[in-house]
């Protein structure tokens, strides 16, 4: 059997699957996403922009697309999110705000039309998709001068989860995340201009083995990668990889986080094949609200 290329990828139906069940807890955990949004719109503040369309692209329970929405009060805010359960919390934290419109939406191929977007706000999607058929969807969709400003994660991230795993087995235990040079290629080459990157390291500390696995499940942070082991992990291998992780008797637990910051502006061309067979392109100014409460 020929091996599947994608192998070490992540799976964007098993993180579908993932988010769908986390919508209720991702709040309790989201610490590395909160760090990640505010410093992303810290990054706003310098940059002139009077947007009237926006995409707030994985906007996981909208606190970033509150956020904007406040920010730009006149804009149109679209929150796109491929889960129906993290769109219900949408739903609930902006009920009370007219310029925003929960739109359920896959990030590698969103429902709106080509140049009709000023500002897409991406904060740590790509990890759970294919970055350049992202990245390429938000270069048609977004304006001449539009500006995208997004958060990702670095191969260092969870180094030590996924190195204590290479003692016990050679399975994928954590799926692969792409480097910062490798995302601003893919940035130029999806027809984005003049994109900068950058990139922070945190370090997280949890209380014990326990309080990590809780947080990263709790804010769907679990291993989708194609070719994954799909049987359950017995006691035993468990036993080996807590041993390699905790050494020398150590309770806390830290795990890195190569956080990567990135913005890019939209070129107002729509390359060739950006756009999938057989989708419907809507005009931003007729979606509507069809995830509100009644």
């Amino acid at each position: 059997m020929k091996p599947d290329s994608r192998t070490g990828l992540p799976d964007a139906n098993a993180a579908k699957r993932v988010f769908d069940r986390v919508g209720s807890s991702f709040d309790s955990a989201d610490v590395v996403h909160s760090e990640a949004r505010c410093k992303l719109l810290e990054r706003l503040n310098t940059v002139d922009l009077t947007p009237r369309v926006i995409i707030d692209l994985g906007a996981a329970t909208g606190k970033g697309t509150l956020a904007l929405a406040r920010r730009y009060p006149a804009a149109r805010v679209l929150a796109a999110d491929s889960s129906i359960r993290m769109l219900e919390q949408v739903v609930q934290r902006c009920l009370a705000v007219e310029h925003i419109h929960p739109v359920m939406s896959d990030a590698q191929c969103l429902p709106v039309t080509s140049n009709s977007v000023d500002l897409i706000f991406a904060n740590l999607i790509l990890p759970w998709c294919v970055p350049e058929t992202v990245l390429a969807e938000v270069s048609r969709v977004l304006v001449e001068g539009g500006l995208l400003v997004f958060t990702t994660v670095g191969p260092d991230t969870l180094q030590e989860v996924r190195n204590a795993w290479r003692k016990v087995d050679d399975k994928i235990h954590v799926h692969g995340f792409t480097d910062m040079h490798h995302i601003g290629d893919l940035v130029v080459r999806a027809g984005l201009v003049d994109p900068v990157m950058d990139v922070d390291r945190l370090e997280v500390t949890h209380t014990g083995l326990k309080a990590l696995v809780y947080d990263l499940r709790a804010c769907g942070a679990t291993n989708v990668a194609v070719g994954r082991r799909m049987s359950l992990t017995g006691p035993d291998r468990w036993r080996r990889f807590e041993k390699e992780l905790l050494y020398q008797g150590q309770e806390r637990v830290s795990t890195t986080v190569e956080l990567i910051f990135g913005q890019a502006w939209g070129s107002g061309r729509v390359r060739e094949g950006n756009s999938a067979n057989g989708t419907v392109r809507i005009p931003v100014t007729e979606l509507t609200r069809s995830f509100r409460r009644r």
